[in-house]
């Protein structure tokens, strides 16, 4: 029988990741929580790792200049995602502000080609309105170029420094990608006019003629696209897998090859495409999961994060002359325990509509009998992925099969299964979690009266729905900073997430009656089974009230009810301390629950 000290060793457990290329230089900087909090970390190609800086809180990401002197920090306060910038030399391990105003959020958008300036969005003007503006490093000197009454973002520098690629949020899934010129403050569409469509990961030449991206425009999923400066609105696809979405794009220091990631069913397949010859390559040289965070760090070599289920995250090389791959890190790195860790398998179940939905299945041995619990992700329009989870493997370990479904909704799949939960089909995705549990039963003979559920933002949402529209489906639940009614959650979430938000779930204006039919909130006498809920104060999406309001009724009543809340948390639960009361009560819990 595994004890509490072991189970501390699969929740402390380190990883590395969003590892960036140091311009003009051999080094790359990742981010990493091994000291218990995310923060900036440097290495070199001869594996010498060190703490880059010394940060005041959490490290949202790093933004190097074209020369690779300086980088632009980004940190937020307490979890709020408020994501302030701050300047680092390469060398100091001292920060500067550089763009603080507390109070409000900030979009990176680009360091200029020449290196002295940045540009950012902000809601500074009104909560829910991102502008556009450009500062000086040196003087620190702001100007606003673009306001806008609704959420965009600066995603790119023109390399003449006359313009910025901007794109503008239609929908919850779609955008508009505009060229800002600077000297006119005039907008030019890049793509089809009156086209809803994804635009992303734009890569531009250096002669300014050219630019490559990943789109959707008239298709299911995403490709990559080519445009030309001269006739931005037509994109030519240069490559495409009906099947599956690109999710990351990076052009060659040479500009003569693409690299990418295709998204296979959550498995990620490298590849290589020449822009010469047309042709495209797969590497199959890395070991089966997901990799972020590509970047070239000659033309030679790219740079990446692979996370698997069995590897927490670590930073490597692949050498595309040699067809050789190169451990960079070992952060993540377990001996003692890491041999008892699973990789999933991928199946799929029919739901009750004949809807073909898949889920990873992790679990030892024989399932015939076994307790489990379903693990929901949240967005909804996210996917879950065969990553590391240290819940998913203790629980393993200790007999649970564990189910990870991407139920309709759920990205990966296309736009149509994606908006198969829209509005006021919501709770088909709901009914999804109750058919799979009759196809484990069905299919693995896992025990239909054991099975708990948990999930984080719309999958606390997910475990809440369940467990009050299908009381005597669910043995136990734990909810982490999820929705107990929509109506209070659209009213409370930051303004400048209300309308996208709207565009998924329905509307304060049209479907208020539909989220009182449905709402936890409303339903939560119903809850037969023990529930466990976390929360961070500082939550600027899921407000702390959706789940106070939730408890302080089920306490009334007398429900089994236990609550959590990190006074020094937002959305995410990142800092060490409350990582581990979080999964170690949620293991427990279900421990203690499903026998």
């Amino acid at each position: 029988m595994i004890e509490s000290k072991d189970l501390l060793k699969y929740i402390e457990v380190p990883s590395a990741y969003q590892s960036k290329a140091i311009p003009n230089g051999d080094g790359f900087t990742f981010i990493s929580n091994v000291n218990g909090i995310p923060h900036v970390w440097k290495a070199d190609l001869n594996e010498e790792t060190a703490l880059w800086g010394e940060y005041p809180d959490r490290v949202l990401d790093v933004y190097h200049s074209p020369k690779g002197d300086q980088a632009v920090i980004g940190i937020d306060n307490k979890g709020d995602e408020k994501q302030q910038f701050y300047l680092q030399a390469v060398g100091s391990k001292q920060i500067e502000e550089l763009v603080y105003h507390p109070e409000s959020f900030h979009k990176f958008g680009g360091w200029s080609p020449d290196g002295k300036k940045i540009s950012f969005s902000s809601n500074r003007r009104h909560p829910g309105y991102f502008d556009i503006f450009i500062q000086d490093v040196n003087t620190k000197e702001e100007q606003t170029v673009f306001e806008f009454d609704g959420i965009c973002e600066p995603i790119g520098w023109l390399t003449t420094g006359e313009g910025i690629l901007v794109s503008i949020d239609q929908t919850n899934i779609e955008k508009e990608l505009h060229l800002l010129d600077l000297k006119t403050g005039t907008l030019s569409l890049i793509g089809e006019a009156g086209k809803l469509a994804y635009y992303g990961d734009v890569q531009l030449t250096k002669d300014h003629k050219n630019g490559y991206l990943l789109t959707n425009l008239g298709t299911e999923t995403t490709y990559v696209g080519c445009f030309s400066f001269d006739a931005l609105n037509q994109i030519d696809k240069l490559f495409h897998i009906e099947q599956w979405d690109i999710e990351e794009l990076k052009l060659s220091p040479e500009e003569n090859q693409l690299a990418f990631t295709v998204n296979e069913g959550g498995y990620s397949n490298l590849m290589i495409f020449d822009l010469d010859s047309k042709q495209e390559k797969s590497i199959s040289k890395i070991p089966k999961g997901v990799i972020e965070s590509i970047s070239w760090m000659n033309q030679n070599q790219l740079l990446l994060t692979l996370k698997t289920a069995t590897m927490p995250g670590d930073i490597w090389l692949y050498d595309i002359q040699l067809e050789a791959l190169t451990r960079l890190t070992t952060i993540s790195q377990q001996k003692e325990i890491e041999s008892q860790w699973v990789e999933p398998s991928l199946r799929t179940f029919e739901s009750f509509d004949g809807l073909k939905v898949p889920y990873f299945l992790y679990h030892k041995g024989e399932t015939k009998g076994k307790p489990a619990v379903v693990y929901v992700h949240g967005g909804p329009e996210s996917q879950i992925r065969p990553t590391y989870n240290p819940v998913i493997q203790y629980l393993v370990e200790k007999d649970f099969a564990v189910i990870a479904p991407n139920v309709r909704g759920s990205k990966g799949y296309g736009r149509s299964y994606i908006k198969l939960d829209d509005a006021e089909k919501r709770m088909d995705a709901v009914k999804d979690l109750t058919w799979l549990t009759k196809d484990l039963h069905s299919s693995l003979g896992i025990d239909q009266g054991n099975i708990g559920v948990i999930g984080r933002s719309y999958g606390g949402f997910m475990v809440l729905a369940s467990l009050t529209h299908y009381p005597d489906v669910w043995k136990a639940g734990v909810n982490i900073v999820g929705i107990s009614h929509f109506t209070s959650f659209l009213q409370n979430t930051g303004p400048w997430r209300r309308h996208l938000r709207e565009c998924e779930y329905g509307s304060l204006a049209e479907n208020k009656a539909f989220f009182d039919e449905i709402s936890p909130l409303h339903r939560a006498k119903d809850i037969e089974a023990p529930l466990l809920v976390f929360h961070g104060r500082n939550d600027t999406r899921v407000p702390v009230s959706e789940a106070e309001q939730l408890v302080e009724g089920m306490k009334k009543r007398g429900q089994s009810v236990e609550f959590t809340v990190f006074e020094d948390e937002g959305h995410q639960t990142e800092r060490l301390e409350n990582v581990i009361t979080m999964h170690g009560e949620s293991v427990r819990f279900f421990e203690k629950h499903l026998t």
